[in-house]
């Protein structure tokens, strides 16, 4: 027993000195430095192009798509003021989110604006409607009311009958019947069927008439007269005395009631 002890001990002692052996055995050896030489050294000797830039080539950069940072929009007093209006609805009304109280605002602000315009029309409307409710601009409001010329804003102290003769001497047959119409609001002025006013319109005088028989009669002649003279429509002779016969008649039966 004590044999194989001692040999065993032999043969561990023996791996171990062969080991450390091995160990230096192992040592790498030195490498001597290399020194290199100017001459070592390779030149290039290729031509090197020279590459420029075209002049204002950044304007070709400037889409959208070459932006990489993207900024966030500056508040202005506008987005300020609805911010601090949404603030105020967001306490009255304790939206979900500040966002849903912004859109509530923006929604507020285009009501308030359309009614806005709305007003500004209106007023713009009724400065411009004649008593009669018609547009003044529409063709059938510019056909009811009677435009007066300096002489003709008189009329009780014109002699029609004389301006309708020189009218029709003149082949004037539409400047004649323009006569017969003034003619007839003098008379008509004059037997207190209308009261006569230089601003008033067709309109206005067949409100004042009180027999449906005038009324229906007042408004036949003002046809004729809104048709011939603002129609600008040339009558012959056949169609001017037709009318012409229709004022006459009129004509007596307002100066005799």
């Amino acid at each position: 027993m004590n044999r194989l002890l001692l040999i065993l001990s032999f043969i561990l002692c023996c791996n171990i000195l062969n080991a450390q052996d091995t160990l230096v055995k192992s040592e790498p050896t030195k490498v001597a430095p290399i020194k290199y030489t100017e001459a070592d050294i390779s030149v290039d000797s290729d031509t090197i192009e020279a590459k420029s830039f075209q002049k204002n080539f950044k304007k070709e950069y400037t889409d959208s798509d070459f932006v990489y940072e993207q900024k966030k929009a500056e508040k202005n007093w506008w987005d300020h003021f609805k911010e601090w209006l949404a603030g105020i609805f967001d306490e009255m009304f304790t939206f979900k989110d500040p966002q849903a109280s912004l859109n509530f605002v923006a929604v507020l602000l285009k009501v308030l604006a359309i009614l806005i315009v709305v007003f500004v029309i209106y007023l713009i409307v009724k400065a411009l409607i004649a008593k009669e409710g018609q547009w003044i601009f529409s063709k059938e409001a510019k056909q009811k009311i009677v435009h007066y010329t300096d002489a003709e804003k008189n009329i009780h102290l014109l002699d029609f009958e004389k301006l309708i003769k020189e009218s029709i001497e003149a082949g004037e047959k539409r400047v004649a019947i323009r006569y017969y119409y003034l003619w007839l609001l003098k008379i008509m002025a004059k037997n207190h069927y209308i009261e006569w006013d230089i601003e008033k319109t067709n309109t206005d005088y067949l409100y004042e008439i009180k027999s449906p028989v005038h009324k229906e009669e007042f408004t036949y002649l003002s046809y004729l007269y809104n048709y011939i003279w603002y129609g600008e429509f040339e009558i012959d002779e056949t169609s001017f005395l037709k009318v012409e016969n229709q004022f006459k008649k009129s004509l007596k039966t307002f100066n005799h009631g």
